[in-house]
């Protein structure tokens, strides 16, 4: 489900072009832009809202309900007669994409014994790049063969296939707490009262507890990670073709960002389990933004280094964001964990809205050069590391007064 979840994510960035030439709708890069932002919107509110009813309605329901409605949403995209129906089908497929990944990561997390949590977060976050490189693969053959309709066409798989199947097996993981107890190597920097108090649920609870400060930071953390990851997802075929390169060529690099991210998801739950989450997540979240960053002084012949920088940025920003998650459910207990991630996930949203838009704006303006973007998106990268780095120095304090709390009993 999560694959098909990055493939419908990323299937708009693979058609952006088409849709601008073809339809006859009168768009251009900032109003594509615009229709790009539409199913951010919805993933905003989506993700707010599912995580808070995957903790009082059950995990398996939510997700399933998600799946429907971007499977369906998404399927009647590819016979939309205007750009303000495929927008508003966008919008609608967004509820359902904002929400599903909450609600996975709620279950999957009372799933797993907490010391493997945190790489089977991330393994599993694997699924968006995966569908995001079938994505650009797929529109490499389909949209030339049978028109830019046909990607979207795609999304009655996870409909026919993967809801009933989850429908069948998934079991209802509603506060388990089978696999609370115990430390992990990626949840080593989790505060220890979130195992051992029960603060109220919902958002009360989010804010309550000693964790508000911690929700900010999270929510801000992925804000800034998701205007870089989603804003590279959706916009970078059309930066490279303004770059110069031809269709072919941009939906390559494409690839290489996704596949990047997939080869990040591998990487970084390893090292997430070697050395935790929050530490290895500031790591990459620098890599991504200095990638990107240092595209602006490459020159645009080096192709090679192009694809490397883009390797290196799908492997930061995507693992940077499948860390995060991880992190959120090893630091929170499981009657906030739903809401907890949800509620990261739906701010994070902002930045994947503002994304395409400004960068729309950028590359419609006839003063700015295409290559801004990467600055643009660099940046954001650069600033979750920073932010990230708080929540290592918190964790890290924090620790060091538990070691030293029975020393002062004694």
């Amino acid at each position: 489900m999560v694959v098909f979840d990055g493939y419908d994510l990323i299937v708009y960035g693979t058609v952006q072009n088409n849709l601008i030439e073809s339809t006859g709708w009168g768009l251009n890069a900032a109003s594509a832009g615009t229709i790009g932002s539409m199913a951010f919107i919805g993933m905003m509110v989506g993700a707010v809202f599912a995580g808070r009813l995957s903790d009082t309605w059950g995990r398996r329901k939510a997700i399933v309900l998600c799946t429907v409605i971007f499977s369906v949403a998404t399927v009647l995209c590819a016979f939309a007669p205007n750009a303000a129906v495929f927008a508003a089908l966008r919008l609608v497929a967004g509820l359902g994409l904002g929400g599903l990944v909450p609600s996975a990561n709620a279950m999957a997390a009372e799933l797993i014994p907490s010391k493997w949590r945190g790489s089977m977060a991330t393994l599993m976050m694997s699924g968006v790049p995966i569908g995001g490189t079938a994505a650009a693969l797929l529109g490499l053959w389909m949209v030339p063969s049978f028109g830019w309709p046909s990607m979207f066409l795609v999304a009655i798989i996870p409909l026919a296939v993967f809801v009933p199947l989850g429908l069948k097996y998934f079991p209802e993981t509603l506060g388990s707490s089978a696999h609370e107890a115990g430390a992990s190597p990626a949840a080593s920097s989790a505060p220890s009262t979130a195992e051992s108090t029960t603060p109220r649920s919902g958002f009360r609870g989010l804010f309550g507890s000693g964790f508000a400060f911690l929700s900010v930071l999270f929510a801000a953390s992925t804000l800034f990670t998701l205007f870089a990851w989603y804003g590279l997802g959706t916009q970078l075929p059309k930066i490279m073709r303004d770059s110069g390169s031809d269709l072919g060529p941009a939906l390559t690099f494409t690839i290489a960002l996704n596949l990047g991210a997939v080869a990040g998801s591998i990487i970084t739950a390893w090292a997430g389990d070697k050395f935790g989450t929050v530490k290895v997540s500031v790591v990459a979240a620098f890599l991504a933004g200095a990638a990107l960053v240092a595209l602006l002084v490459a020159p645009a012949s080096n192709t090679a280094f192009v694809y490397a920088a883009l390797v290196i940025a799908g492997v930061g920003t995507h693992g940077t964001q499948s860390l995060v998650i991880g992190a959120i459910a090893s630091h929170y207990p499981s009657a906030l964990r739903g809401t907890a991630l949800g509620w990261a996930l739906g701010v994070g949203r902002i930045g994947a809205v503002l994304a395409p838009q400004l960068s729309g704006l950028m590359l419609a303006s006839k003063t700015v050069p295409p290559s801004m973007n990467f600055l643009l998106f660099g940046g954001a990268a650069l600033i979750s590391a920073v932010l990230l780095g708080v929540v290592a120095a918190r964790d890290s304090r924090r620790r060091a007064a538990a070691v030293a709390a029975p020393a002062t009993v004694a």
